[in-house]
Protein backbone atom coordinates (compact mmCIF):
# COMPACT_ATOMS: atom_id res chain seq x y z
CA UNK A 1 0.00 0.00 0.00
CA UNK A 2 1.21 3.48 -0.88
CA UNK A 3 2.18 5.97 2.42
CA UNK A 4 -0.82 8.52 2.33
CA UNK A 5 1.85 11.22 2.54
CA UNK A 6 3.68 9.94 -0.32
CA UNK A 7 0.50 9.94 -2.33
CA UNK A 8 0.01 13.45 -1.38
CA UNK A 9 3.36 14.32 -2.71
CA UNK A 10 2.15 13.08 -6.29
CA UNK A 11 2.14 15.50 -9.16
CA UNK A 12 -0.96 14.07 -10.57
CA UNK A 13 -3.15 14.03 -7.75
CA UNK A 14 -2.01 17.89 -8.00
CA UNK A 15 -3.14 18.17 -11.12
CA UNK A 16 -6.40 16.41 -10.79
CA UNK A 17 -7.33 18.66 -7.66
CA UNK A 18 -6.23 21.77 -9.45
CA UNK A 19 -8.66 20.56 -12.59
CA UNK A 20 -11.21 19.51 -10.38
CA UNK A 21 -11.35 22.86 -8.24
CA UNK A 22 -11.53 24.76 -11.75
CA UNK A 23 -13.86 22.73 -12.86
CA UNK A 24 -16.23 23.28 -10.18
CA UNK A 25 -15.29 26.89 -10.13
CA UNK A 26 -16.55 27.62 -13.06
CA UNK A 27 -19.25 25.49 -12.59
CA UNK A 28 -20.22 28.03 -9.48
CA UNK A 29 -19.70 31.45 -11.57
CA UNK A 30 -21.13 30.11 -14.64
CA UNK A 31 -24.23 27.70 -13.59
CA UNK A 32 -25.85 28.79 -17.27
CA UNK A 33 -23.12 27.69 -19.44
CA UNK A 34 -24.90 24.65 -20.62
CA UNK A 35 -27.83 26.44 -21.17
CA UNK A 36 -26.21 29.06 -23.10
CA UNK A 37 -24.77 27.17 -25.21
CA UNK A 38 -27.83 25.68 -26.17
CA UNK A 39 -29.32 29.01 -27.00
CA UNK A 40 -26.63 29.50 -29.27
CA UNK A 41 -27.60 26.52 -31.45
CA UNK A 42 -30.29 27.06 -34.30
CA UNK A 43 -32.00 23.80 -35.45
CA UNK A 44 -34.25 23.72 -38.39
CA UNK A 45 -36.18 20.81 -38.38
CA UNK A 46 -37.80 18.99 -41.75
CA UNK A 47 -41.59 20.25 -40.69
CA UNK A 48 -39.24 23.80 -40.66
CA UNK A 49 -38.04 23.35 -44.15
CA UNK A 50 -41.81 21.81 -45.19
CA UNK A 51 -43.60 24.85 -43.72
CA UNK A 52 -40.99 27.28 -45.19
CA UNK A 53 -42.45 25.76 -48.91
CA UNK A 54 -45.86 25.48 -48.39
CA UNK A 55 -45.40 29.43 -47.25
CA UNK A 56 -43.36 29.98 -50.42
CA UNK A 57 -45.79 28.15 -52.62
CA UNK A 58 -48.85 30.37 -51.03
CA UNK A 59 -47.39 33.29 -52.68
CA UNK A 60 -48.16 31.68 -56.08
CA UNK A 61 -44.97 30.94 -56.68
CA UNK A 62 -43.35 27.24 -58.01
CA UNK A 63 -41.93 24.85 -55.92
CA UNK A 64 -38.43 26.82 -54.95
CA UNK A 65 -35.19 26.25 -56.42
CA UNK A 66 -32.14 24.66 -54.29
CA UNK A 67 -30.75 28.37 -54.50
CA UNK A 68 -34.24 29.92 -53.40
CA UNK A 69 -34.67 27.21 -50.51
CA UNK A 70 -30.77 28.42 -49.28
CA UNK A 71 -32.38 32.22 -49.23
CA UNK A 72 -36.02 30.90 -47.47
CA UNK A 73 -33.49 28.76 -44.95
CA UNK A 74 -31.20 32.14 -44.60
CA UNK A 75 -33.61 34.38 -43.90
CA UNK A 76 -34.87 32.25 -41.17
CA UNK A 77 -31.56 31.34 -39.38
CA UNK A 78 -31.05 35.61 -40.09
CA UNK A 79 -35.07 36.31 -38.09
CA UNK A 80 -34.11 33.85 -35.24
CA UNK A 81 -30.51 35.10 -34.35
CA UNK A 82 -31.69 39.14 -34.30
CA UNK A 83 -34.89 37.69 -32.42
CA UNK A 84 -32.36 36.55 -29.67
CA UNK A 85 -29.97 39.27 -29.96
CA UNK A 86 -32.54 41.45 -29.25
CA UNK A 87 -33.89 39.36 -26.17
CA UNK A 88 -29.90 39.24 -24.74
CA UNK A 89 -30.18 43.14 -25.12
CA UNK A 90 -33.52 43.19 -23.46
CA UNK A 91 -35.15 45.00 -26.04
CA UNK A 92 -38.83 43.56 -25.11
CA UNK A 93 -38.31 44.91 -21.99
CA UNK A 94 -40.76 48.01 -21.78
CA UNK A 95 -41.80 47.71 -25.43
CA UNK A 96 -45.74 48.78 -25.87
CA UNK A 97 -46.12 47.05 -28.95
CA UNK A 98 -44.31 43.56 -27.93
CA UNK A 99 -46.40 43.41 -24.82
CA UNK A 100 -49.72 43.77 -26.53
CA UNK A 101 -48.42 41.41 -29.40
CA UNK A 102 -47.57 38.57 -26.76
CA UNK A 103 -50.79 38.85 -25.10
CA UNK A 104 -52.59 38.68 -27.84
CA UNK A 105 -50.93 35.24 -28.53
CA UNK A 106 -51.66 33.99 -25.18
CA UNK A 107 -55.30 34.68 -25.76
CA UNK A 108 -55.38 33.02 -29.12
CA UNK A 109 -53.56 30.60 -27.48
CA UNK A 110 -56.11 30.34 -24.50
CA UNK A 111 -59.00 29.84 -27.52
CA UNK A 112 -57.19 27.26 -29.30
CA UNK A 113 -56.62 24.74 -26.39
CA UNK A 114 -60.31 24.92 -26.36
CA UNK A 115 -62.04 22.73 -28.47
CA UNK A 116 -65.38 23.58 -28.80
CA UNK A 117 -68.62 21.59 -31.08
CA UNK A 118 -70.74 23.58 -32.95
CA UNK A 119 -74.28 23.63 -31.20
CA UNK A 120 -76.92 21.31 -31.44
CA UNK A 121 -80.40 22.74 -32.66
CA UNK A 122 -81.86 22.84 -29.57
CA UNK A 123 -79.17 24.22 -27.66
CA UNK A 124 -78.72 26.78 -29.96
CA UNK A 125 -82.73 27.86 -30.00
CA UNK A 126 -82.46 28.10 -26.35
CA UNK A 127 -79.61 30.39 -26.36
CA UNK A 128 -81.51 32.18 -28.70
CA UNK A 129 -84.49 32.17 -26.50
CA UNK A 130 -82.27 33.47 -23.64
CA UNK A 131 -80.39 36.38 -25.94
CA UNK A 132 -82.86 37.96 -28.42
CA UNK A 133 -81.81 41.27 -28.55
CA UNK A 134 -78.21 40.25 -29.07
CA UNK A 135 -79.77 39.98 -32.31
CA UNK A 136 -82.01 42.59 -32.91
CA UNK A 137 -82.26 44.75 -35.67
CA UNK A 138 -81.90 48.50 -36.03
CA UNK A 139 -85.28 50.33 -37.30
CA UNK A 140 -84.91 51.23 -40.91
CA UNK A 141 -86.21 54.66 -42.23
CA UNK A 142 -87.22 55.78 -45.67
CA UNK A 143 -87.28 59.71 -46.14
CA UNK A 144 -86.72 63.10 -47.65
CA UNK A 145 -85.20 65.91 -46.08
CA UNK A 146 -84.95 70.06 -46.61
CA UNK A 147 -81.90 71.19 -45.80
CA UNK A 148 -80.97 75.28 -43.79
CA UNK A 149 -77.15 75.47 -43.50
CA UNK A 150 -75.53 77.52 -40.88
CA UNK A 151 -73.04 78.51 -43.14
CA UNK A 152 -75.84 80.61 -45.53
CA UNK A 153 -77.89 81.30 -42.60
CA UNK A 154 -76.02 81.80 -39.59
CA UNK A 155 -77.77 81.24 -35.83
CA UNK A 156 -81.57 81.74 -37.84
CA UNK A 157 -81.07 78.47 -39.55
CA UNK A 158 -83.06 76.76 -37.61
CA UNK A 159 -85.78 79.24 -37.09
CA UNK A 160 -85.88 79.86 -40.64
CA UNK A 161 -86.73 75.94 -40.40
CA UNK A 162 -89.46 76.48 -38.31
CA UNK A 163 -90.73 79.07 -40.16
CA UNK A 164 -90.51 77.04 -43.65
CA UNK A 165 -92.36 73.81 -41.79
CA UNK A 166 -94.97 75.94 -41.74
CA UNK A 167 -95.73 76.41 -45.53
CA UNK A 168 -95.21 72.67 -45.54
CA UNK A 169 -98.33 71.51 -44.08
CA UNK A 170 -101.51 69.45 -46.07
CA UNK A 171 -98.24 69.17 -49.10
CA UNK A 172 -96.70 65.23 -49.99
CA UNK A 173 -92.81 64.56 -49.63
CA UNK A 174 -92.53 65.22 -53.37
CA UNK A 175 -94.02 68.93 -53.32
CA UNK A 176 -92.39 70.59 -56.51
CA UNK A 177 -92.44 74.28 -54.44
CA UNK A 178 -90.56 72.30 -51.23
CA UNK A 179 -87.23 72.77 -52.70
CA UNK A 180 -87.54 76.65 -53.06
CA UNK A 181 -87.64 77.01 -48.81
CA UNK A 182 -84.53 75.26 -48.53
CA UNK A 183 -80.44 75.31 -49.18
CA UNK A 184 -78.94 73.08 -51.79
CA UNK A 185 -77.31 69.83 -49.75
CA UNK A 186 -74.03 68.45 -51.16
CA UNK A 187 -75.51 64.96 -50.85
CA UNK A 188 -79.02 63.06 -51.39
CA UNK A 189 -82.35 64.83 -50.74
CA UNK A 190 -84.03 61.70 -50.34
CA UNK A 191 -82.70 58.31 -48.41
CA UNK A 192 -84.10 54.90 -48.82
CA UNK A 193 -84.52 52.55 -46.11
CA UNK A 194 -81.45 53.25 -44.04
CA UNK A 195 -80.29 52.42 -40.55
CA UNK A 196 -79.71 53.94 -37.63
CA UNK A 197 -76.16 53.42 -37.87
CA UNK A 198 -75.76 54.50 -41.59
CA UNK A 199 -77.60 57.79 -40.88
CA UNK A 200 -75.54 58.06 -37.38
CA UNK A 201 -72.07 58.14 -39.55
CA UNK A 202 -74.05 60.49 -42.44
CA UNK A 203 -75.58 62.87 -40.10
CA UNK A 204 -74.70 62.62 -36.41
CA UNK A 205 -76.33 60.15 -33.69
CA UNK A 206 -78.41 63.00 -32.15
CA UNK A 207 -79.86 63.28 -35.59
CA UNK A 208 -80.35 59.72 -36.36
CA UNK A 209 -82.18 59.24 -32.67
CA UNK A 210 -84.22 61.98 -33.11
CA UNK A 211 -85.37 60.66 -36.86
CA UNK A 212 -86.54 57.52 -35.62
CA UNK A 213 -88.92 59.00 -32.96
CA UNK A 214 -90.65 60.96 -36.04
CA UNK A 215 -94.09 60.11 -37.02
CA UNK A 216 -94.58 58.85 -41.06
CA UNK A 217 -96.62 60.48 -43.84
CA UNK A 218 -95.91 64.17 -43.10
CA UNK A 219 -93.14 67.25 -42.74
CA UNK A 220 -91.56 67.62 -39.50
CA UNK A 221 -89.02 69.24 -37.68
CA UNK A 222 -86.69 70.85 -37.36
CA UNK A 223 -84.07 68.73 -36.22
CA UNK A 224 -80.42 69.40 -36.06
CA UNK A 225 -77.22 67.85 -37.56
CA UNK A 226 -73.30 68.92 -38.05
CA UNK A 227 -74.49 70.47 -41.23
CA UNK A 228 -77.41 72.54 -40.29
CA UNK A 229 -81.19 72.11 -39.65
CA UNK A 230 -82.98 69.76 -41.82
CA UNK A 231 -87.18 69.34 -42.00
CA UNK A 232 -87.76 65.78 -42.56
CA UNK A 233 -90.76 63.60 -44.27
CA UNK A 234 -91.12 60.16 -43.47
CA UNK A 235 -92.17 58.21 -45.92
CA UNK A 236 -91.58 54.75 -44.03
CA UNK A 237 -90.25 53.01 -40.80
CA UNK A 238 -89.45 50.00 -39.92
CA UNK A 239 -89.35 49.49 -36.39
CA UNK A 240 -86.54 47.47 -34.43
CA UNK A 241 -87.67 43.73 -34.56
CA UNK A 242 -85.62 40.27 -33.55
CA UNK A 243 -85.91 38.19 -36.30
CA UNK A 244 -87.36 34.60 -35.98
CA UNK A 245 -84.83 31.68 -35.17
CA UNK A 246 -85.35 30.13 -39.11
CA UNK A 247 -83.97 33.89 -40.52
CA UNK A 248 -80.76 33.79 -38.67
CA UNK A 249 -79.97 30.23 -37.80
CA UNK A 250 -76.27 30.36 -39.40
CA UNK A 251 -75.50 33.88 -37.59
CA UNK A 252 -77.17 32.42 -34.50
CA UNK A 253 -74.77 29.41 -34.31
CA UNK A 254 -71.82 31.24 -34.82
CA UNK A 255 -72.25 33.75 -32.27
CA UNK A 256 -72.60 30.93 -29.81
CA UNK A 257 -69.51 29.67 -30.88
CA UNK A 258 -68.05 32.89 -30.26
CA UNK A 259 -69.76 33.31 -26.74
CA UNK A 260 -68.33 29.85 -25.73
CA UNK A 261 -65.18 30.79 -26.97
CA UNK A 262 -64.89 34.03 -25.00
CA UNK A 263 -66.07 31.98 -21.71
CA UNK A 264 -62.95 29.74 -22.01
CA UNK A 265 -60.56 32.34 -22.82
CA UNK A 266 -62.12 34.25 -19.53
CA UNK A 267 -61.84 31.03 -17.48
CA UNK A 268 -57.66 30.68 -18.78
CA UNK A 269 -57.25 33.97 -17.86
CA UNK A 270 -59.13 33.81 -14.46
CA UNK A 271 -56.90 30.49 -13.87
CA UNK A 272 -53.70 32.94 -15.04
CA UNK A 273 -54.68 35.74 -12.70
CA UNK A 274 -54.89 34.09 -10.15
CA UNK A 275 -51.05 32.93 -9.85
CA UNK A 276 -50.45 36.75 -9.13
CA UNK A 277 -50.66 39.80 -6.45
CA UNK A 278 -51.42 42.93 -7.98
CA UNK A 279 -49.95 45.95 -5.71
CA UNK A 280 -50.79 49.29 -6.55
CA UNK A 281 -49.50 52.65 -4.75
CA UNK A 282 -50.98 54.43 -2.27
CA UNK A 283 -53.55 57.21 -2.80
CA UNK A 284 -51.78 60.21 -1.89
CA UNK A 285 -52.91 61.59 1.17
CA UNK A 286 -54.29 65.62 0.50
Amino acid sequence: MVPWKHLLREPLLHFLLIGTALFVGYRVLNPNADAAAQSNRIELTQDDLLQMSVAWLAQGQPAPTPEQMRNLVEHRVREEILYREALALGLDKGDTIVRRRLAQKMEFLAEDVSAIEPPSSEEARAWFAENPQRFALAPRVSFRHLYFSLDRRGEGAGEAAARSLAALVGHPSDWPDATALADPFMFQDYYGDRSFDEMAKLFGPGFARALTQLEPGAWRGPIQSGYGWHLIFVDAMAPSRVPAFEEIEPEIRSAWVAARHAEAKGRAYETMRARYQVVLPEKTQN
